[in-house]
């Protein structure tokens, strides 16, 4: 057995142990008494969700599993990813042997009308060569599907295919012979025999003539759900197993765009893939000290898979799209008041692609994709992190129109960046007179910020607006600072926050922690809640908090009183499950001792002698996960036995524990 999982176990039972009958704590100890005699508040039991952005390469190079970077050659640097490739003795002569164009004339799709030519001048192998996205990770055993469209210029060529380590070692290879005089769609399955994280892709022109190549992609069979073209199975995994509330997309500031023309539209990024229109990805040149002049948004993951992946994971859709405003962190570019209609009735299309019937204009597109059957869009977020008086006058417009259609639908407004300044103070105040059915809050800041605002929604407004605290993460050094890191100290300062807001779940709606992906190799924003590179993928300790929260919500918030003595940086809320009759406590102890807790489940007639305990615990707030040790810092599940309504409990140090008891009132 693993030191980790002694150490875990140890936790475990001193827990058990101290809840026994005859073991007492110190006088001074903390106390908390769970009125579960009362009737509670009821809250969202899907208050806990995700929030998506393609950041960090997690859509192109991440969720989305194809693995030839710029595969319609339409960057615009229209050869970025490619190269030239030769084999055998002339191999040191590439340029002898062959040349790389790109051409526009008589394109395989004149949406996208940019595509490779080969000219191979040797009849040896020669062509091109992809390197994927920081690399291409193949899994030996495992069935690789490679696709093209194709046509020949001259000569008699054929296709030569591989898969090469970056070793130059061959993984797999095929042919694709009878090349055609017209565009045609040619497919070929490679089966690499060795597991590599770094291949790249080759095709090559045997024998010599002129071959056209456009939409040149590598799939993975194994996607999610094994849909051909599909999702990364892992990296959908993890999000299945959160059992999100709903799910946040597409960002971020992906929506608002450097400037409004490359601003996120949803109308381009549905239909045939042939035709969804690249756009720059925001993140691209956003940080100069983390460049990635290769991130473009190809939108293979657009928004009809977006509502696809909703449905699979049972998390309800909530898009967010762009109110006329640039990212006001960048040039902050308007649309005029009397220009903003087609953005409008972009929303008011969005909501009949999602849910109208299949005998209505969009509808009918979703139906066309696949999908007759509505997909139960109930909300909607109107811009991302915009703010100021611009900002409102431009909700206010959206909320009209979308409310005189669809009265219904749930609209969701921004608060800013920032969860107390004065743009903060004006958004609420213009938000509960437009009104807003939700406010989106957005906080990033250090450990003891997340501490101290675990009470933070305690005095808030009953009567509305509700809120959305849409993104958030503690931040281990500062915002926007390459050495943040995902350890246990900040997972356990978002914990306790949270726990103020499932106390306060009659406030907050909903909440979503940012961002959700990065890969170890191309990641621009840090901290983050789930890593990838090319093969595999690990959750956070911040991970499991959300995991957590979310496997054990609750139907309602009961009322709690928490007395610790000074010093002890005890949180906790409780909920009562309706389904299974438990009650559910979670209580996080961020000091770096053990904490004795008399437990008090007053008004209990009658507590089941077993319960269930989950323990995310570590020895120090720097632990971390990482891809060698992906459950360094992961819950431990028990059974607990249980004396009677009243009994000491101690909560390990740097820790959040989740109990969950059956009661009978």
């Amino acid at each position: 057995m693993s030191i980790k999982k002694n150490v875990r176990q140890s936790l475990a039972i001193i827990g058990a142990l101290c809840a026994l009958p005859g073991v007492a704590l110190p006088a001074d100890a903390a106390t908390l008494t769970v009125s579960v005699g009362q009737p509670g508040v009821p809250i969202n039991r899907g208050m806990w969700g995700i929030f998506f952005e393609d950041i960090n390469f997690g859509a192109d190079g991440g969720l989305y599993a194809e693995l030839v970077k710029n595969r319609s050659f339409e960057f615009p640097d229209a050869l970025m990813g490619w190269r030239e490739q030769g084999t055998g003795a002339g191999a040191t002569a590439i340029s002898a042997q062959s040349r790389l164009t790109i051409q526009t004339n008589a394109p395989f799709n004149s949406v996208n009308p940019h595509y490779l030519r080969i000219q191979a001048a040797s009849p040896a192998a020669c062509g091109a060569v992809n390197e994927g996205f920081r690399g291409m990770g193949v899994k030996a055993g495992e069935q690789y599907d490679f696709s093209v469209q194709v046509r020949k210029m001259t000569g008699s060529p054929q296709l030569l295919v591989e898969l090469v380590g970056a070793d130059g070692k061959v993984l797999a290879q095929e042919k694709i012979n009878k090349l055609p005089a017209d565009w045609q769609l040619k497919k070929v399955t490679l089966h690499p025999k060795t597991t590599v994280a770094q291949a790249r892709l080759n095709i090559l022109v045997v024998g010599g003539g002129t071959v056209d190549l456009d939409l040149v992609s590598l799939f993975p069979r194994h996607t999610w759900k094994q849909r051909p073209g599909g999702l990364r199975a892992d990296m959908v995994q993890l999000l299945a197993d959160l059992k999100p509330g709903f799910l946040r997309f597409p960002g971020g500031c992906v929506v608002e765009g450097h400037t409004l023309a490359n601003r996120y539209q949803w109308k381009t990024t549905i239909g045939p893939i042939a035709e969804r229109k690249l756009i720059l990805n925001r993140w691209n040149d956003e940080f100069k000290h983390r460049p990635t002049p290769d991130y473009y948004q190809t939108f293979g993951l657009g928004f009809f898979e977006y509502f696809q992946l909703c449905e699979d994971i049972g998390a309800a859709p909530l898009p967010v799209l762009n109110c006329g405003m640039a990212c006001q962190f960048n040039s902050g570019e308007l649309v005029p008041l009397d220009q903003l209609d087609p953005y409008i009735q972009d929303a008011l299309d969005l909501v009949e692609f999602a849910n109208g019937p299949v005998t209505s204009v969009w509808g009918a597109r979703r139906a066309a994709m696949g999908h007759p059957q509505p997909f139960g869009l109930n909300m909607l977020g109107i811009g991302n992190e915009q703010w100021g008086p611009a900002y409102l006058e431009r909700y206010d417009r959206f909320h009209a129109a979308l409310k005189a259609k669809y009265p219904a639908l749930l609209l969701i407004a921004s608060a800013g960046p920032s969860p107390s300044d004065q743009n903060f103070q004006l958004a609420w105040a213009k938000l509960r007179v437009l009104p807003a059915d939700l406010v989106d809050e957005h906080c990033y800041a250090n450990p003891p910020w997340f501490f101290t605002n675990a009470h933070r929604y305690d005095n808030y407004d009953r009567r509305g607006p509700k809120v959305f605290f849409g993104e958030y993460a503690a931040q281990s050094d500062r915002t926007v600072s390459v050495k943040n890191r995902n350890n246990l100290e900040c997972a356990l300062a978002e914990a306790a926050c949270m726990t103020g807001l499932e106390r306060n779940g009659d406030v907050v709606q909903m909440a979503s922690y940012a961002p959700l992906f990065a890969h170890v190799d191309g990641w621009q924003w840090c901290p983050d809640l789930i890593w990838m590179d090319n093969l595999r993928s690990y959750g956070t300790p911040n991970y499991y908090v959300q995991k957590l929260f979310a496997n054990n919500a609750g139907d309602m918030a009961l009322p709690l009183q928490l007395t610790a003595p000074d010093g002890i940086k005890l949180f906790a809320s409780a909920t009562r499950d309706n389904a299974t009759g438990e009650m559910i406590l979670k209580v996080v102890n961020g000091g770096n001792a053990p904490a004795g807790v008399n437990l008090d489940f007053s008004g209990a007639k009658k507590i089941a002698p077993r319960a269930t305990v989950f323990t995310l615990a570590g020895r120090s707030g720097r632990d971390e996960n990482s891809l060698t040790n992906p459950q360094k810092i992961s819950p431990e599940t028990a059974r607990l036995k249980i004396p009677a309504p009243q009994f000491p409990y101690t909560f390990p140090a740097n820790s959040l524990t989740v109990l969950r008891l059956k009661i009978t009132k």
